[in-house]
């Protein structure tokens, strides 16, 4: 394997040479027709396969009548395999990476070997299809001009609230998946560090039969998830609105409004602080005006 000191500046990849393509296939997250006619011709014509899970794969290259020879790559393997997979793409043959449902590499293996075989200057090809947090904010009504998507929460408490508390402040519509077990304490969790009242929509069995959207705020929701018999089933993109602007206290520049304020207020009248602050952290004169009054009075 190559260091990436080894590697020019600007790596240009091209089709073209003998050597063989890793593919990197989006597979349905739940509807079977959802698979692309590209991605069938794809998975047809590589030499093999490489899958998260070869049983359920198995599955569904069964379903759609091919027989590929299958490797198995997932988190507990694939330094390990990644040699392997690269001499084959380097003596000509096409390869596939394809994970349980969805896009791969989306919290789901592959970095691995898609930087190794980038790294060897190999070609590695994108064929789109269903990912499960695009699918659901499409849907979710909240804003998706901007949004930061988290993967899993850590399992445990402690730890997921502290993950939550570092993201309270973001303005982006934040994203995360979480499975049915950890449903209802990640939820109650978000209440506690990020508030009862801050928006949030649950997408549950992304095109499945038993799709269910739950939205409305966090409080809403878990009360609704508690008392639903099938709250707790099926896999989730849990989706929170961002922080407002004035709940994140912050400015270009990371510098706290707050911290800001203060210093003003030290040496100006509050109309002018709130102008000047207004001007450096592109938030409303009026907003921070009040913020001002309310700094002074607490």
């Amino acid at each position: 394997m190559k260091s990436e000191s080894d590697q020019p500046a600007v790596q240009v990849i091209r089709s073209g040479d003998n050597r063989g393509t890793l593919y990197i296939v989006a597979t349905p997250i739940g509807n079977m027709d959802d698979l692309s006619p590209r991605a069938v011709k794809v998975l047809s014509s590589v030499a093999v396969i490489a899958a998260e899970d070869t049983r359920h794969s198995g599955r569904l290259l069964q379903h759609i009548g091919i027989s590929k020879p299958l490797i198995a790559l997932h988190d507990h393997n694939e330094r390990g395999r990644v040699q392997n997979i690269l001499e084959q793409l380097l003596a000509g043959a096409d390869v596939a990476l394809i994970s349980d449902a969805g896009t791969p590499l989306i919290s789901d293996p592959g970095y691995v070997l898609v930087r190794e075989a980038r790294a060897e200057g190999l070609r590695v090809s994108p064929i789109p299809g269903p990912c499960a947090l695009v699918a659901a904010l499409s849907a979710a009504g909240l804003p998706t001009d901007r949004f930061l998507f988290v993967g899993f929460l850590p399992a445990k408490g402690a730890g997921r609230r502290t993950a939550l508390e570092e993201l309270r402040k973001e303005v982006a519509t934040l994203v995360f998946y979480e499975s049915p077990h950890r449903i209802l304490n990640t939820v109650a969790d978000i209440a506690e560090v990020m508030g009862a009242q801050r928006e949030i929509v649950l997408g549950r069995e992304i095109t499945k039969a038993f799709e269910t959207f739950y939205s409305g705020t966090v409080a809403d929701v878990h009360a609704t998830l508690t008392d639903d018999p099938h709250g707790s089933r099926g896999e989730f993109v849990v989706m929170v609105r961002g922080a407002e602007k004035a709940e994140a206290g912050l400015m270009a520049g990371e510098l706290d409004v707050d911290h800001l304020l203060g210093l003003l207020m030290a040496e100006l009248p509050l109309k002018k602080v709130a102008k000047i602050a207004s001007g450096l952290s592109g938030l409303s004169k009026n907003e921070l005006y009040q913020r001002a009054l309310e700094l002074k009075e607490g």
